[in-house]
Parts: structure tokens; sequence; C-alpha cells
């Protein structure tokens, strides 16, 4: 998964809460010579505000480095939790360096334990507020890409039923059609079982976000026997997907789309046949098929790989690649870790 480039728009803060908290730490300290407003009180002021400054921004470096190592919503715990770690190892170590080159050399006592005890405070207001915005920002995305996700969902439903006919009523003729079929005539009965499968899968995965791909290469399976039982050995489908890819997730009807895609703009004949291998490599679901582009192009629903794009730029942060060479067409999909949530 590649690397998101973090940046924090929070110079306002950085401004403003520096020299406050500076200020404040300062006033908590030398209380008595606040009120005298003497010259003592201000030193104090711009010692604690330059302490607060490298405080915020050693804090700040940690924070950024976390979230590019736990960036997802679901990894809030473990990223606070190295925050936290983090933090206090940082604000020790400052504290003992300026205990060490200062406090002790200058005023030959060491004020460590308390030094740090006072950090401390700062650094837990500055996470708690970074933590809240972050938090609250991420669960504003998750909730659009939520809805966004239904949306594309919905559009590829009505693509690709949008002509369905209500299902109890269609399942009901296709059991008396296969009654009507002389049981002699396994060819026909065959057909009809795969059409079955067919419909029955579009049906059971319509609201989900993900399938695991063994589940879709079922569904391919029963999908490519409908068609190569029109284009006989023209149409060529071969697979090479190892047991682990299998275990992963990718959008439903993604992979059909593809084939359904390939066969659609190109031209399979005896001479020529329609090759397509499906295999995966290095976390990617590849399908790639020979072009022999068709002097008379079908119908596009206009779905296709755009609706693919966007439903995988909802759920990753890996893109769909789309590659055309002289005589390839070549897709890959990212194979998902873990089932994608509103499932």
């Amino acid at each position: 998964m590649k690397e998101k480039a973090y940046t924090l728009n929070d110079w306002k803060w950085r401004i403003i809460g520096i020299p406050l908290m500076g200020t404040v730490i300062a006033m908590m300290i030398a209380f008595e010579e606040f009120l005298k407003l003497s010259q003592h009180f201000f030193l104090s002021v711009l010692f604690s505000t330059l302490l607060t400054l490298t405080f915020w921004e050693g804090n700040r470096y940690i924070i950024i480095w976390m979230r590019r190592i736990f960036p997802e919503y679901s990894q809030t715990g473990r990223r606070v939790a190295a925050e936290a770690v983090l933090a206090v190892a940082y604000v020790f170590l400052v504290s003992l360096l300026l205990d060490e080159i200062y406090y002790k050399p200058v005023y030959h006592v060491s004020v460590l334990a308390i030094g740090f005890r006072i950090s401390i405070v700062p650094t837990v207001i500055v996470y708690l507020v970074y933590e809240a915005v972050y938090f609250f920002d991420a669960w504003k995305m998750n909730v659009r890409k939520t809805e966004a996700l239904m949306r594309e969902n919905v559009q590829s439903q009505l693509e690709v039923l949008k002509n369905q006919l209500d299902p109890h009523f269609l399942f009901n003729s296709m059991n008396t059609l296969a009654a009507l079929i002389d049981d002699e005539n396994t060819a026909a009965q065959d057909y009809l079982e795969k059409l079955s499968d067919v419909y029955r899968y579009v049906l059971v995965s319509r609201n989900k976000n993900t399938v695991l791909l063994s589940e879709e290469i079922a569904f391919v399976d029963a999908y490519v026997y409908l068609n190569k039982i029109r284009f006989r050995e023209n149409l060529q489908v071969e697979k090479r997907l190892s047991t682990v890819a299998l275990e992963h997730y990718i959008t439903p009807l993604s992979l059909q789309m593809l084939i359904e895609n390939a066969i659609k703009h190109n031209a399979a004949s005896r001479q020529n046949p329609l090759h397509i291998v499906i295999r995966d490599i290095d976390g990617y679901l590849v399908v790639e098929n020979n072009i022999s582009e068709k002097t008379i192009l079908e119908k596009s629903t206009r779905v296709g790989l755009q609706n693919i794009i966007n439903r995988y730029n909802l759920l990753t942060d890996r893109e769909v690649e789309v590659k055309r060479e002289e005589a390839r067409f070549i897709v890959k999909i990212p194979l998902l870790r873990v089932l994608a949530e509103n499932e």
C-alpha cells in the first residue's frame, strides 16, 4: 500500500497556541513575579515559550509520522498507543537534556522529576487537540466514503439489473422451464442451472461492498459457461490463481465486468480466439486479454471500468491500473485483505 503524504494545516494553532501555552505555564510557575510584571517573569515567558516550541514541534512530528504508519480510521487505537509511548519518551529525553545542560550546571540542582511532570501536561493537551480534530475529520471522511460507495453500488445495480423481473417470479419461471425440458437434454438443464447461479449471485452480492475472490470466481465460472455456449472454443478463459489470492476480497461483479468488456469489444473466431487470462501478481488481480477489436461495437452501458475505478477509490488507496499495449489489454485491480465495512 502506498504511503500517504501527510501534512498538517495547523500554522494558526502554532502561532497562537505556542506563545499562549508558554505564557500560561510561566504564570503557573512564577505567579508572584507575574503579579509584579517583573523582568524575571518576562524571561520566564521567553524560556517557557521556547521550551513549549520544542515539545510542540517534536510531538507534532511524531503525530505526522504515526499517521503515515497508521493512516486508517480503524487503526486509531494503535496510532494513539504508539503516539503515547513516543511522546512520553520524547518529553523525558528533552527534560533530561535540559536538566543536564542547564539546571545542573547553572543552579547545581536536578529538576528532572518536576520538569517532566510540568512538560507532560501541555504535551497531553496538544495530543488531545490534534487527535480530536483528526478523529472527527476521519469520521466525516468515512461517512462520505460510505455514502459515495452506496451511490456507486446503486448505479452498478441499476445498470446490471435495470431490466430485471421480480426475483421470485423469475426463479419460479426457471423451475417451471426446467420441468419442461426433457430429462435427456442435459445441455439445456446445465445451461438453465448456470443461468440461475448467475442471477442468484447478482441478487445476493448487489448490496455488498466486497466479496471473497473465491465467490466471485465461482460466479465467473458460471458466467463464462453461458458465454462459451455461444462462442464455443472461440472464447478461452484461463485462471492462474494462488490459494492465498482466493482468500482476499474484491468488489462484487468487478471481475465479471472486465470479462464482459473483453467479450463486448473484441471479436472471437476460430482463427483468432479471444484469450482471457486471470492471475494474481503482488497483491493485484490481473485480467488480461488479446486485442481483436470488432468493426461494429456493441452498445455500451458506460459503467464498466469507470465504475470499478470509482468503487476502488472509495475502498483503498491502491489504484486500479489500466494498460493498453499493442496486442494486449491489461487491467489490475487491488486485492483487499479485509472485508470492507458496512457489509
